[in-house]
């Protein structure tokens, strides 16, 4: 099974040629890596595993995935783009492929160009590309004017399609199934690790390609680490734990986050700090209606951290978007001017850590904005964390 759909690639790759028109460049290069996979993803439906790589979008032509002998033959089966080239500067440093074509980017140039002089190119992602790697495309790209154009590019993926929101709305699904799974596995005595298995096989059974994050899973003290991983820890009675799952359906996260107490009751602090945290969920969700800038959405949450004494435990704001991250911009922090707009999807991620007490605690959900406002993704994580 392939995770893209083809009436949504066209639709982008039009998109993309207009950018390179406003800007007047011959091609753009969009990286990708394991670690930075979206933008590619965006227009592939694919991510290969080693290698780093490019997808080559040409102003005129077809596009190419730029990449390493070893990703060639999974990009073949699996992206929808088919066209494939190998070049050093994305290969496995020091390995050697005897039997693979590989080229340099002056004979790219020509064949992407038809012989013409490369005068402009667009980059994608350049801030994440590993040092080395920027450095051999520079030099390569030497006397072409190398154009960032990595803002407009990703406010293609700001407003979400309804096939998009169709993906997502799986991955919830799946995010829903998982937190069953990690609640039934919290008690005195089972270890980090046995949680966050129970949800990762859970969505891996339902169908999920890949995980936004690694699962979330810190009891007692470790939930002050803010997004710990679980380890060995065995969770102990009258500790609360932290849980996140993020699966991923066609390359589109879900999400789900809570804090649980361990023997099954909170005690009476522990019930105070998550009822604050549901006051501050709920001020932000009235919060998600269209016209909204980001600096309003966050406000409330804030002074209500202020009046209640957690200031000095906050971290992250409490909401940003969610689409093939988890999450990615815009993020709607204190001093955000980014406007709510239908077609969004905005996650609602509310917490504290550091206390002195109650360690930290999380809660999250998301939600599609509509006309009117936000629709959740997950009704029954709405009512938990609303009620």
């Amino acid at each position: 099974m392939s995770y893209y759909n083809l009436q949504e690639y066209e639709k982008r790759l039009v998109k993309v040629r207009e950018i390179l028109e406003k800007h007047k460049l011959d091609f753009t290069l969009i990286y990708y890596d394991e670690f930075n996979l979206a933008n590619a993803w965006y227009l592939t439906g694919w991510c290969p595993q080693f290698e780093s790589g490019s997808v080559l979008v040409p102003l005129h032509g077809e596009p190419m995935i730029l990449g390493g002998p070893e990703s060639e033959p999974f990009a073949l089966m699996d992206s929808a783009i088919k066209t494939t080239r190998n070049l050093p500067v994305f290969m496995v440093p020091d390995e050697e492929y005897p039997n693979a074509t590989i080229i340099d980017f002056g004979r790219l140039f020509k064949e992407v160009s038809g012989g013409k002089p490369v005068r402009r190119v667009g980059l994608v992602g350049a801030g994440q590309m590993p040092v080395s790697v920027y450095r051999q495309v520079e030099q390569n790209f030497h006397g072409v004017e190398m154009v960032d154009i990595t803002d407009d590019y990703t406010r293609l993926r700001y407003f979400k399609s309804r096939w998009e929101l169709d993906q997502m709305r799986a991955g919830f699904a799946l995010a829903d199934a998982g937190y069953r799974a990690m609640a039934e596995a919290v008690k005195p005595g089972a270890h980090e690790y046995e949680v966050a298995a129970a949800g990762e096989y859970e969505a891996r059974r339902k169908g999920a390609n890949n995980f936004g994050f690694k699962a979330i899973v810190g009891s007692g003290r470790r939930a002050n680490a803010v997004v710990p991983t679980a380890s060995d820890k065995v969770m102990q009675a009258g500790e609360t734990v932290m849980l996140g799952l993020s699966p991923r359906w066609n390359g589109y996260a879900g999400v789900v986050g809570h804090t649980l107490p361990v023997s099954g009751k909170y005690t009476k602090a522990q019930e105070e700090a998550l009822k604050h945290m549901k006051e501050v969920f709920v001020l932000t969700r009235e919060k998600l209606v269209p016209g909204t800038a980001g600096r309003e959405i966050d406000a409330p949450g804030r002074e209500f951290y202020r009046k209640n004494g957690y200031m000095k435990y906050l971290v992250c704001p409490f909401a940003h978007t969610i689409g093939l991250n988890e999450a990615e911009a815009p993020f709607f922090g204190p001093h955000s001017e980014d406007v709510v707009k239908p077609g969004m999807a905005i996650s609602i991620d509310v917490s504290f850590f550091g206390h002195p007490e109650l360690n930290g605690v999380r809660i999250e959900t998301a939600y599609e904005i509509g006309e009117r406002g936000p629709i959740p993704f997950s009704q029954k994580m709405d009512a938990i964390l609303t009620q």
